[in-house]
């Protein structure tokens, strides 16, 4: 049995708040119903945890602690209560108390009224989904030579008729005949990146919505950006979780870290917190079940029911299916994809500062393109100052993920880049400041951004040598 825990992170004095999960008795999993929290339970500690390797990671996680993405040597954070210590100690940890704060009171799920404004914010700038789609459409009819926005599901709410949202995708590009049609035979190559499939992690959405404005704003002037929009079509889902971004814009200046989608069908009683949901990147068929996963509903890492059960991750599976052919044909975990293949694929979390490649569900084994991707994920931390390399070798293992489906099931160049402070600028955590956005991420990413969508002709040939291209001086 787990005891549902809400959690929080902050960046210096910005107060956030999630859930997590703590070893100990609870009225989530034992049905009790709601109740108005105490003092203490409104007390929310982040605690750094020496560990030793990969199987103390997994203890924790098998224990039903909330890991955040963050990792210092071997040290990891949990976070939890004031009585978590005393659990963290009773499985032999030795955990130090490095953030308190308080989470916020109960909330509901947000009813949508109406069509967004890109000026529809929260929490000194962040954008809601609403605003996230207004500004795919204001693009669009500003930009038609370049831009087309495309429909490709339903979120989980919205198929229940009960608010949620159209899932959307932009296709950017200098437009030629054919260019962003529904078929994986494309003529160009192509480069996708996706954000906030975790919806508290803010920063991600942010970073799509200036990567977008970079491509149509900076046409036909800056060199390198135009011959990349000539010659590549950039894909973007900017908000991959939009039911569970509309939990964390409720909170407005004090954000609800919800992680998961809105999916309540196993039930809402996870404590008075509200974190029901499924998390939408252990829920991916490939490696499915596997480490860093939880089968407790009101889990942050509950994998759901069943592989892809979840209309937000089955509809981005279709979307891929449509813009990439399946060119990995075997399906051992050492079979690799072709290196004459096509296209890549970026996920962004935060807020870990690292760059992850396939497998990430187990550090154990590699993938037969493990040579290029390290090479890539290697490239790519240099641009960034972030550690890379498979998850279980620098964070943790973590299964069901959507960089290993792309890779798995069509053999797309796939990784995932953590956002983080890696230059301790008072940036850190999943609500830093929106100031650091313009400041510091968007600059630090977009070098990063461009290298990578550069690679999407032949990314299995990219070489770790060379001088950075100019455009990333």
């Amino acid at each position: 049995m787990s005891r549902k825990i809400l959690a929080a992170l902050a960046a210096g004095a910005t107060v956030v708040a999630l859930t997590a999960l703590s070893p100990a008795t609870s009225p989530a999993f034992a049905g009790a119903p709601r109740h108005t929290p105490t003092s203490t339970e409104r007390t929310v500690v982040v605690y750094r945890v020496p560990t030793h390797g990969g199987q103390d990671a997994q203890k924790l996680i098998t224990s039903g602690f909330d890991l955040i993405e963050r990792r210092q040597g071997d040290d990891l954070f949990v976070m939890g209560d004031p009585s978590t210590a005393a659990e963290l100690r009773r499985l032999g940890f030795s955990p130090t108390a490095v953030e308190t704060m308080k989470k916020p009171l109960p909330h509901k799920v947000p009813a949508r009224h109406g069509a967004g404004s890109v000026n529809d914010t929260y929490y000194g700038g962040y954008h809601t989904v609403d605003a996230h789609y207004a500004h795919l459409d204001q693009v669009a009819a500003q930009h038609p030579d370049m831009a087309t926005v495309v429909t490709y599901g339903k979120s989980w709410l919205r198929q229940q008729g009960r608010g949620g949202h159209d899932l959307k995708a932009i296709c950017v590009t200098k437009k030629k005949q054919g260019d962003c049609a529904l078929d994986p035979n494309s003529t160009k190559p192509r480069f996708f990146l996706m954000s906030q499939i975790h919806a508290r992690e803010i920063t991600t959405g942010e970073v799509s919505w200036r990567w977008i404005d970079a491509l149509t704003d900076e046409y036909g002037k800056d060199p390198a950006i135009t011959a990349l929009m000539d010659s590549t079509e950039m894909w973007v889902v900017p908000i991959t979780n939009p039911d569970g971004v509309d939990i964390v814009a409720q909170g407005g200046d004090n954000p609800i870290l919800q992680r998961k989608n809105a999916d309540d069908s196993r039930g809402t009683n996870c404590s008075w917190t509200g974190q029901i949901g499924v998390d939408l990147n252990r829920n991916a068929g490939t490696h499915w079940g596997g480490a860093g996963t939880s089968t407790q509903p009101c889990s942050e890492i509950y994998l759901g029911p069943r592989a892809d059960s979840e209309p937000e991750n089955a509809s981005l599976e279709g979307l891929f299916k449509q813009l990439y052919p399946a060119v990995r044909t075997g399906t051992g975990d050492s079979d690799p994809a072709p290196d004459t293949a096509k296209g890549l694929m970026i996920s962004l979390h935060s807020d870990a500062s690292m760059v992850l490649l396939p497998w990430e569900a187990d550090r154990r084994i590699h993938t037969g393109n493990d040579a290029a991707l390290r090479a890539l994920a290697g490239r790519l931390g240099s641009l960034t100052g972030y550690q890379s390399g498979q998850a279980g070798e620098i964070l943790y293992d973590a299964s069901g993920g959507s960089d290993d489906w792309t890779y798995d099931k069509l053999g797309v160049a796939s990784l995932t880049i953590e956002i983080g402070d890696s230059d301790g600028r008072g940036c850190s955590g999943f609500t830093p400041a929106f100031s650091c956005q313009d400041s510091y991420f968007w600059p630090k990413l977009k070098p990063a951004l461009l290298y990578a969508a550069q690679q999407a002709t032949a990314p299995y040939r990219t070489t770790d040598g060379g001088d950075t291209p100019s455009a990333h001086r």
